[in-house]
């Protein structure tokens, strides 16, 4: 009976909760680095493409630039 006693429920308890941490941290790594950057890089681009083109437009509604020079900056910022 040696090794059968009170100890014996609480160091498998002990164990379960080892290797539950164990997953949870594989888990969460994993998924950390699995995330795309590049998917939030694109719509940071995209938000940032689309504040340059507003303050375009309304430098141009200003008279600060002409419609050539409004043009050509706006296919500078599409391409």
């Amino acid at each position: 009976m040696m090794g059968f006693g009170f100890g014996f429920p609480f160091m498998l308890f002990f164990w379960i909760l080892i290797i539950g941490l164990g997953i949870w941290a594989v888990v969460q790594l994993s998924s950390r680095f699995n995330s795309h950057p590049s998917h939030n890089q694109d719509a940071t681009m995209m938000s940032r493409q689309d504040a340059a083109l507003e303050v375009l437009k309304q430098r141009y509604a200003r008279g600060e630039i002409t419609k050539s020079e409004y043009e050509a900056m706006r296919q500078d910022l599409l391409a």
